[in-house]
């Protein structure tokens, strides 16, 4: 049955938020600065039930349309050790036969490696009616083996919509530390370009409906991109944070509108949409490819 698309207007870009920062205890000299206003939202993927897709054109790619830019050559080998094992079963474009990296591999024009795109969308993403089910190939594999789909698909899609980045900071004194920034990647993160699409979830409360606030439904992604120390600090710091802005006092319920994710807090605020059960996907369930 083809997927109920709920078109609402999507929250602000230009938001206050809630920052929190504290030492890597890993890493001497580094600091996460980790965004709790989109750690402690109630975003979760849509993917084939009302995600609307990032062009209007083409709603069953979720946001597969344009093909992964690969971050570096760890990236690249472990995507190609995953198509290695890859069958016909779980990749619609399968060559068939051992296939070489021209298959799936491609530069674009500044010359940096991406997955291919074929006929409009990534070459990983198996369209709807395909035997194996529709969404990304990797992360099909990856749920039928039983492995976390961050061990087989590009750190790009795995990420999405979160974002690490990186900046070093000059102190008065002449010293300096890493600072390691943990927030939502929004359309501005996807360049220029990310205002012209026709739609995009992380600021959209149709897809603010989880049971779980993002830092406990992505923990595994969240310690992949910090460590398992830093995210031990990290959840202390985000259940801190819900605990101040909980409904139940007077004091929660006016900081709500100032401390939650715009999206998050629309989303509970609509008494007719209900929360999107968390589905096991029949492929992918996930389009972040």
């Amino acid at each position: 049955m083809a997927p109920t698309l709920v078109l609402v207007v999507e929250t602000p870009l230009h938001i206050a938020r809630v920052w929190v920062e504290f030492d890597d205890p890993a890493t001497p000299g580094q600091r996460f600065r980790c965004d709790l206003t989109w750690l402690t939202s109630n975003w979760r993927c849509t993917f084939g039930g009302g995600c609307a897709g990032i062009y209007a054109d083409r709603p069953h790619d979720g946001c597969c349309t344009l093909g992964a830019h690969f971050t570096d050559d760890d990236d690249v080998e472990r995507v190609a050790a995953a198509v290695d094992a890859l069958t016909p079963r779980d990749w619609q474009r399968h060559p068939g036969k051992a296939s070489d990296r021209t298959v799936w591999l491609e530069y674009d024009a500044d010359g940096s490696r991406k997955t291919r795109v074929v006929d409009g969308g990534c070459v990983f993403l198996n369209q709807p009616g395909f035997t194996g089910g529709a969404g990304c190939a990797l992360h099909a594999a990856a749920i039928r083996s039983g492995a976390e789909p961050h061990r087989l698909k590009p750190d790009v899609c795995w990420q999405l919509p979160t974002r690490r980045s990186y900046r070093t900071v000059e102190l008065p004194d002449g010293t300096s530390y890493l600072e390691v920034s943990i927030t939502e990647y929004d359309r501005r993160a996807w360049g220029a370009g990310g205002h012209d699409l026709d739609w995009y979830c992380s600021s959209n409360p149709a897809a603010h409906t989880a049971r779980e606030p993002v830092f406990r439904s992505c923990r595994v992604e969240l310690i992949e991109l910090m460590g398992q120390a830093a995210y031990e600090e990290l959840a202390v710091r985000c259940d801190a944070h819900l605990r101040l802005v909980r409904p139940s006092s007077e004091a929660g319920r006016a900081l709500r509108r100032l401390y939650l994710h715009p999206a998050t807090a629309e989303a509970a605020a609509a008494p007719t949409r209900k929360p999107a059960t968390t589905r096991e996907p029949k492929s992918s369930g996930d389009s972040r490819t």
